[in-house]
Formats: structure tokens, sequence, C-alpha cells
């Protein structure tokens, strides 16, 4: 059952990427932390991608790149940052919503408008909903997200983090779970043929589908709140990356999965160590 919860804010970040089809040949940094492989869906068979390293120190930088703290094997960054040397790189990208502030930056008709004709926010964080409720709306959004995949591919990361999976459930009802699993699917093959794994953000109630979704690793918030992790370890096993976000969440999540998983409490908005509010903790 999906549950609503607060998101950590994502900065907007330096411009957005191109979004032209580029050639580049994916990328697996030489000195990333060793980690299985997994064959993509056969649709999206390209070749193999490389998993993060399960129960790994994990830290999750998408609020601001910072030097990782000692002992960690992999990190999750914005797309428009670089990837940190020597570690297996995750890269943000917003796919289902628009940064805050950044509608300007999609053309007006994919933006998701209700009958009044007005967007459609995400509640908790003002953030435009992207209209994927037809192919044609779908592959044009594919595309401009595409590009930034690519990027991060060019960039050396290892694989892609699509957030916002879950905006159906915000959309007043105008989006359905098909549509999600349509669009992520396009992602899914563009992530593939670069060479990167794809991780499914939060949704567990669309975990069962992951395969035939294309989705090699899931990146789930806030799942020992909710006491869900299971839901997750069903589908993906022990390829699941947790983050919580309060002490109760943290500690429960420790305690039912911390030997199997990587879980890694953060403040809500994902501070960079400087300001006062950043918090990082591990089992």
């Amino acid at each position: 059952m999906h549950r609503d919860r607060r998101r950590p804010y994502r900065a907007l970040g330096a411009a957005l990427a191109a979004t032209g089809l580029l050639l580049a040949a994916a990328q697996t940094s030489s000195t990333a932390a060793p980690a299985g492989t997994a064959p993509v869906v056969e649709n999206h068979a390209v070749q193999d991608v490389t998993l993060p390293p399960a129960h790994a120190d994990f830290d999750y930088q998408i609020g601001g790149a910072y030097t990782p703290p000692k002992g960690v094997k992999a990190v999750s960054r914005d797309h428009t940052a670089k990837p940190a040397d020597g570690l297996y790189n995750i890269c943000y990208v917003n796919a289902f919503q628009a940064q805050r502030g950044a509608e300007g930056q999609w053309d007006e008709d994919l933006l998701l408008r209700d009958a009044n004709g007005k967007i459609v926010y995400d509640g908790g964080w003002h953030e435009a909903l992207l209209d994927i409720r037809t192919k044609e709306k779908r592959e044009r959004i594919a595309a401009k997200v595409g590009g930034w995949i690519d990027d991060c591919a060019a960039k050396g990361f290892q694989a892609v983090e699509p957030d916002n999976y879950d905006s159906y459930t915000r959309s007043k009802k105008l989006l359905t779970a098909s549509q999600a699993q349509s669009f992520i699917r396009l992602l899914s093959e563009r992530a593939h043929e670069n060479g990167l794994a794809i991780g499914q953000k939060n949704t567990s109630e669309l975990a069962e589908s992951a395969a035939a979704n294309g989705l090699d690793f899931a990146v789930a918030e806030q799942c020992g709140q909710y006491d869900e992790c299971d839901e997750y370890t069903e589908a993906f096993g022990d390829e699941v990356i947790v983050i919580e976000y309060t002490d109760e969440g943290f500690a429960n999540a420790c305690e039912k999965w911390g030997d199997q998983l990587s879980v890694v409490r953060r403040d809500e908005d994902v501070s960079t160590p400087d300001k006062a509010e950043y918090v990082r903790e591990t089992c």
C-alpha cells in the first residue's frame, strides 16, 4: 500500500543536461567497488549492468556532493554532480516531476494539468507533475530525461535513480500506475543501453513488477518507518538501499534489515556536512 511521505528537497543545481541522443559508450568506473552483475530484461538487452554492492556503507548526497565519509562504498548524487572517485556511483534524476521552479524548462503541454487547466503540483514539494498519459508525451519526456541518463553514463556513474515513480499517487487520479510503468520502461531501456543499472525509487506497491519493468535494484525511503522493507526484498533480494529520516524509522530498519541491506539515516534536506542540520548515521 502506498503511504504518502516527505521526500528530501533536491536543489535545482546547474543547468539541465542537453536532451539530444548521445552516442556515449556505456562507462563503468575502473575504480568502482566490487559488485554483482545482472542481465538486463530481454527487450532491453544491450549488455550486462553492474549492480550496487549489497549491504555496503552508503551515503545519500542528492542535496549536494561532498567528500564521502570513511568506509563508504556507494553514493548517490544529482546528475549535475560528478561521481565520487573509487566508489559505486548512482546518478539521481527527477524523472516524473519538474524541479521546483523549473516548469519553464519543459514544454507547456508536458506539464500535467487538471480539468481547469491548472498545473498539478506535488503538494509537499511544489514540483509540477509531468504528463505521462499518452505514448507521444511519454516518449518526449523520456527523450529529455534520457539526455540526463546519457550524461550520467558519460560522467562515469554506474547506475541511475529516477525519482517520483509514485507521482501518479499524487496526481488527483489523473495518472495511473500503468502509465508510470510504461514510462519507467522507457527509462530502463535508455539506462541499459548506456550500461547503467536502474533503481526503483520507492513505490513498493509496484515492486512485484520490477523485473517486467527492467528495474535492477531499489532505493527505498522510509521503508523502516513504514515497516515495508520486506516488500522490496521480496522483489530485489539484498539489492535494496534504505534511507531513513527519523530516529524511529532508522532504529527499525537497522533492527530488522541492518544485517542484510544498506541502511543510512539522513536529515530530510539531505544536507552537506557544513550545514547545522546535517545528519548521517549507519547501522
